[in-house]
């Protein structure tokens, strides 16, 4: 009887049991970027924009910027950068949470290319920029042949410009 008995406690126990569950997060946010977000990441948490001085947060769409003496976080863009195209401006991906507590380093880094208008967005990415490609390419062979003659030159013992 006793060996019954826990027969039908064990399978009666079994129609409670709950299947087990994994976790797998994967976290892509492809369809969460903007069209005016950079082509070639598949994450991204924030843009840094140096035109503008300020960054976006991807996932939450917030604009957040320096307004005064304080850094302000708001759905819409300010109003002194309503006219502006975002497709044309300059992003850095920042995969950091509240990139502006360094926003010293991330300014003395990326302002240089505040005026920067070659980067691709999203919106463009599957388009070909034979004008730029063609540029980019003629720069690059012009940036080895230095780095080349360069090398040539502290080989022999040269170290400096003749």
């Amino acid at each position: 009887m006793k060996k019954l008995f826990y027969a039908a406690l064990f399978f009666g126990g079994l129609f409670f049991v709950k299947p087990a569950e994994g976790q797998v997060n994967v976290s892509l946010n492809i369809g969460v970027q903007p069209s005016w977000g950079p082509v070639g990441y598949d994450y991204a948490r924030y843009y840094y924009m140096p035109e503008f001085d300020m960054y976006y947060d991807v996932s939450n769409r917030y604009y957040t910027y320096y307004d005064g003496r304080t850094w302000v976080s708001h759905r819409t863009i300010p109003r002194r950068y309503r006219g502006r195209d975002f497709h044309r401006t300059y992003k850095v991906v920042i995969n950091e949470s509240r990139p502006w507590r360094n926003h010293r380093h991330y300014h003395d880094r990326y302002h240089g290319y505040s005026r920067n208008y070659s980067q691709v967005t999203i919106r463009d990415g599957g388009r070909h920029h034979h004008r730029a490609d063609k540029r980019y390419r003629k720069m690059e062979k012009e940036h080895y042949k230095y780095h080349k003659k360069m090398d040539k030159r502290w080989k022999k013992g040269r170290h400096y410009d003749d």
